[in-house]
């Protein structure tokens, strides 16, 4: 079993964050589909918008769209994949 998780930054709304998580999350599957000869039916995709961001709320501070900002949120912006089976 496969399950991926996309994330994003905490800036835009929780709705456009929530899309955009969920499209990182499919665009992956579809990668490991594609791609990687996966069975679609053993991968699970999920969208976790801005709810768990690596990033501490001081570490980035302010709202505006600096350069700075975007970059010190960058990690925020991911997609995990987690694979578990046995043999």
């Amino acid at each position: 079993m496969i399950t991926v998780e996309g994330h994003t930054d905490r800036l835009g709304s929780e709705a456009y964050n929530q899309r955009l998580s969920v499209q990182r999350a499919e665009a992956v599957k579809a990668y490991l589909v594609g791609a990687g000869g996966i069975d679609g039916a053993k991968i699970a995709a999920a969208g976790k918008n801005e709810a768990v961001p690596v990033t501490k709320p001081t570490d980035c501070r302010g709202t505006a769209r600096t350069p700075q900002l975007l970059a010190c949120l960058q990690p925020d912006r991911r997609v995990e994949v987690e694979v578990v089976g046995t043999r």
